[in-house]
């Protein structure tokens, strides 16, 4: 049985330009099963967080032209959970808007965000850390990050240096954030056993998350900060139409969690991977004969090496001779790209090919 003080909150309002032209703005990467498996990138992040919270303790924070795709997705989800954003302002107005939510829900709520584009590959080990994080920030006042041991000096990633430790099991003060760091950086980071990856992940209490929120972010929370004057449902949603787009574009990294004292993080062993990139997926999956991963696809390749390819089902792909490429074929675009700085290559093609043909391949 689940604690009752127990909520989730899953940030799924992303348009996923760094896995195009697989993921597109219609259909982006958080609803795609882009591995076979039977369940979406946002489904199993609901399935791993139901086992934390009541199914009506879950929000999903999305855009809402995706706000039907949601509702199909994750049918049990009540309707009111799904908080539905007029224009993306990236992950700190979502969170404020998910907390106002809450707390006058539930003043008591510890409360756990994660993005919906993560794997997680030992699902027992994420129960045990976030059981235990769901306990620290019910009886601490902080913010709680999640980290994760870098396994590869990963560039494309967010790194947290550790501090003193605390009274909770594996539970540190962070003393710095870092940002996907040159590889150089990443692997002093990584060699000095102080940094862990940046899972993105973070947990606190309602109260103090609201007050986070309040003190680093104030436009979020005007006119709408007393808790004993609570918005009603067609209220809060006509207030954030109106409101919304006013907000600054700020994340939640840079807003609130590198800008306050109290910030902690638990670190976790539970088998991590950002599936943001290209790039992230190759390194995190098993690879095949010659360190290829092919995902959910039909190929035939020769004399290729350190490749990763994704095609449409009833697609047959034949290669030979490729070395540290990603193929990527959807609907109609294919993409032939070389596998280093893919995050880079991958956003420079897609605001080319947008410039010069329009949106009807993205």
């Amino acid at each position: 049985m689940t604690n009752k003080h127990n909520y989730c909150v899953i940030l799924a309002g992303g348009k996923g330009k760094r896995l195009w032209p697989c993921s597109r703005v219609d259909m982006p990467k958080q609803f795609l099963d882009f591995f076979g498996t039977g369940r979406t990138q946002l489904q199993q992040t609901y399935d791993r967080f139901a086992e934390l919270a009541d199914i009506d303790h879950i929000f999903v924070c999305t855009h809402e032209i995706y706000r039907d795709e949601v509702s199909r997705q994750l049918p049990d989800l009540p309707q009111e959970n799904i908080l539905a954003e007029p224009v993306n302002r990236n992950t700190a107005p979502s969170v404020a808007w998910a907390c106002y939510r809450i707390k006058h829900l539930c003043p008591e709520a510890r409360i756990v965000i994660g993005p919906s584009d993560q794997a997680v590959f030992n699902p027992e080990a994420f129960r045990h850390d976030m059981e235990a994080a769901l306990n620290f920030v019910g009886t601490h006042d902080c913010l709680l990050t999640m980290g994760v041991r870098p396994t590869r000096p990963e560039p494309g990633y967010g790194y947290i240096q550790i501090g003193e430790n605390t009274d909770g099991e594996n539970v540190y003060r962070v003393k710095s954030f870092s940002e996907k760091p040159e590889r150089d950086f990443a692997r002093i980071f990584m060699e000095s056993g102080e940094f862990y990856w940046n899972t993105g992940m973070f947990l606190a209490n309602a109260q103090t998350l609201a007050d986070s929120l309040k003190h680093i972010f104030p436009i979020v929370y005007e006119h709408v900060d007393n808790c004993n004057l609570h918005l009603g449902a067609d209220q809060e949603h006509q207030y954030v139409k109106e409101n919304f787009p006013q907000y600054p574009n700020l994340s939640m990294d840079y807003g609130v969690l590198e800008k306050s004292d109290n910030v902690y993080v638990m670190c976790c062993d539970f088998g991590w991977a950002d599936l943001g990139t290209w790039h992230s997926i190759y390194e995190a999956f098993a690879k095949g004969e010659n360190d290829n991963v092919v995902l959910d696809s039909k190929v035939k390749m020769e004399d290729c090496h350190n490749c990763i390819v994704k095609l449409p089902k009833g697609k047959l792909g034949v290669f030979n001779g490729l070395d540290g490429f990603i193929i990527a074929e959807h609907d109609n675009v294919l993409m032939v790209v070389k596998k280093e700085d893919s995050s880079a290559l991958v956003r420079k093609f897609v605001n080319e090919v947008q410039m010069k043909w329009g949106d009807e391949y993205m």
